[in-house]
């Protein structure tokens, strides 16, 4: 069944682009999506058809019906992942960089679900058949511990502990610039970026509650290695943070600088460490991945320089 979203307009947000409003309420929701849903006939304003340019006004009720997700068969395949843990509740992987961690537009093989379908005979299905098990992601070139539920008892548990932020995250991350501070706590909100929607940004209005504390492991010429600790799990929370700190990620493509010194992949960025309550064994359980070669590399370059 599709399910229908109900938005109303206050005098605060008047005069906004209804695609625009829609998709700073609605998380997930691109903005192209919100113009695609109004050409099909699936948003109305006050029981009318509008167009994507159509300004909203106060007391204006938007009606928004999200169809279902067209179901899309994802097949096991035969790929190397790196299996820190397992047992019949949960699976804990090493994700590597550049794997991206379930189907998705553009991504529909290759990804951590296609590999973990060829290696466990069951996952949760609470995320459906595209995201089978994922109770939390981490970004394709964002590599480290990731966990996954094997069964809706376990998924929902882990979620819970998310939700209530008591999941220890923590990520080591190598930054531009000298941080001067040895530790600090960045504590601001996140939202979709207001013209770039493919980004998320800090923002004054409509942004969830993000907080990251970073503590500096080591020095260098013109970077600074640090560690983070994500109080609250937001897209892009630390690459964001950073970046608007003046300390974007190294490589990072989307929130870094445009011309990058070094040739890496992607942001330098690693989820070292994961810990959490067993959903059924009741007992805290720490996991821990080591720096890729590539980030290993790095840091020695950075040394030696």
């Amino acid at each position: 069944m599709s399910k229908i979203i109900n938005l109303n307009v206050d005098i605060n947000e008047a005069n906004k682009r209804v695609d625009v409003f829609i998709s700073e309420k609605i998380e997930n929701l691109s903005r192209s999506q919100v113009q695609k849903l109004i050409e099909d006939d699936k948003i109305f304003v006050n029981d009318k058809k509008i167009k994507s340019n159509y300004k909203i006004k106060d007391g204006d009720l938007i009606a928004i019906e999200i169809p279902d997700p067209v179901k899309i068969d994802v097949a096991p395949e035969d790929i190397d992942i790196e299996i820190l843990y397992e047992d019949e509740d949960i699976v804990v992987v090493n994700k590597s960089q550049g794997m991206v961690v379930h189907p998705a537009a553009g991504n529909y093989t290759g990804t951590l679900v296609n590999a973990l379908l060829s290696k466990c005979s069951n996952l949760s299905g609470i995320n459906g058949a595209i995201r089978p098990g994922i109770v939390h992601r981490i970004d394709k070139d964002t590599s480290g511990v990731l966990v996954v539920a094997k069964n809706d008892i376990a998924h929902q548990n882990l979620s819970n502990q998310i939700k209530e932020h008591s999941v220890n995250r923590i990520y080591i991350a190598l930054v531009e610039g000298i941080i001067k501070n040895d530790s600090g706590v960045i504590n601001l909100p996140i939202g979709r970026h207001p013209v770039e929607r493919k980004k998320m940004a800090v923002v004054s209005r409509g942004g969830r509650n993000a907080v990251t504390h970073f503590k500096v492991i080591e020095r260098f010429k013109e970077n600074t290695l640090i560690e983070a600790r994500l109080e609250t799990g937001r897209t892009h929370q630390i690459r964001v943070h950073m970046a608007y700190i003046g300390h974007p990620l190294v490589g990072d493509p989307v929130y870094g600088y445009k011309k990058q010194k070094y040739k890496l992949k992607g942001q330098a960025l690693h989820a070292m460490t994961l810990g959490f309550i067993h959903p059924t064994k009741n007992v805290y359980m720490e996991f821990t991945a080591p720096l890729p070669e590539y980030f290993n590399e790095l840091i020695r370059k950075l040394r030696n320089s």
